[in-house]
């Protein structure tokens, strides 16, 4: 899935084709105020004033706490970019909006956008550095309390963007039993997986801080347990799981460090287990670019001193510890993200 600049006309269509318009000058000055506005209006609490009815500019502004004229500029950008409907003074959510961004629906990633406001923002503005050094930093040793909790919300959303089709897809064995997954404080994936699977028992491994600043999972909770741990060093038992799960993980992890684990797993594994490495993939270059996965990648180096990892990769790590590869499969509602799953002969 690519971002582009769609034409309205036949001369805006002929300006493209002829290499007229200036795409990087919509990169350099658009795209970025557009990201931001985003993530402001959703931190004033534009989209859920205009859900619950306060639908003028003059109402929005006096529920939020905005100035009048600046909100009709933002508002006039969310209407662009298809957030908003206006008609008649008034303004509704559009039905992306709705499922996507207004922070009561099961699905919004509401939260993403205040992450991404208070802690990503600025990391962002320290990409020359990493671009002169490679050296990248690692988000979880600096985290505040606060950031600590707005980031384990922010996974929350992340997870319930990904899990319907996650659950309806993963290749998991019908007699599992047991399975472990590691870095899942948010519990959005093994509360999914349980009601799938009723005789399965879930185990989340994360960091203290990670457990700490979840949301609780309410459902489950008799076949749900924690341990706080460290993926690289808090010991696994050897062939208790028949699925062990690394979700949006590896890309905190250097290759080594990813070697090093996936040996750990295979032997935490059961004879038939499975291992899924649930992640957005690095593209290859000899391939058409895709950017979901470019950025992510780019933004996990400055931000994890890793990146995103390619399918080949990731299979290198499981066939060295002795798994054998199965399947890979790639999200059709998720660009850029794949399982990349293999099996304990």
């Amino acid at each position: 899935m690519q971002l582009r600049v769609a034409p309205e006309n036949p001369l805006e269509w002929l300006a493209l084709q002829t290499n007229q318009v200036p795409i990087p000058l919509l990169h350099i000055q658009m795209y970025f105020v557009m990201a931001k506005a985003v993530m402001e209006a959703a931190e004033a609490g534009v989209f859920e004033t205009i859900e619950k009815g306060q639908d003028t500019t003059k109402r929005i502004a006096h529920s939020c706490n905005l100035h009048e004229g600046a909100l009709e500029q933002l508002l006039t950008l969310l209407v662009s970019m298809e957030y908003l409907s206006y008609h008649q003074g008034h303004f509704s959510l559009t039905p992306m909006a709705k499922k996507w961004i207004a922070p009561d629906s099961p699905h919004s990633v509401h939260a993403i956008a205040l992450y991404n406001n208070h802690v990503a923002w600025e990391w962002v503005s320290k990409l020359g550095q990493y671009l002169r050094t490679g050296q990248g930093m690692e988000s979880h040793e600096v985290f505040t309390e606060t950031q600590w909790k707005l980031y384990q919300d922010a996974m929350t959303a992340v997870a319930r963007s990904e899990v319907r089709e996650f659950v309806q897809r993963v290749p998991i064995p019908k007699k599992a039993t047991h399975l472990l997954d590691i870095g899942g404080a948010n519990g959005q994936y093994v509360a999914a997986l349980c009601r799938k699977y009723p005789t399965l028992q879930a185990t989340i491994l994360d960091l203290p801080e990670a457990l700490d600043k979840a949301s609780p999972v309410t459902d489950f909770t008799n076949r749900i347990s924690y341990i706080a741990g460290n993926a690289l060093s808090t010991p696994l038992s050897p062939d208790t799981y028949d699925v062990i799960l690394l979700s949006n993980v590896a890309h905190h992890f250097t290759e080594k460090q990813n070697k090093d684990l996936t040996q750990r797993i295979a032997q935490a594994l059961r004879k038939g287990g499975i291992f899924i490495v649930n992640e957005f993939i690095r593209p290859s270059l000899e391939r058409k670019a895709e950017l979901v996965g470019s950025s992510s990648n780019l933004f996990f180096g400055l931000t994890s001193t890793s990146g995103n990892w390619t399918v080949n990769e990731i299979q290198s790590w499981q066939q060295s510890a002795g798994l054998k590869i199965h399947k890979t499969i790639h999200y059709f509602t998720i660009p850029g993200m794949a399982m990349v799953t293999a099996k304990k002969l």
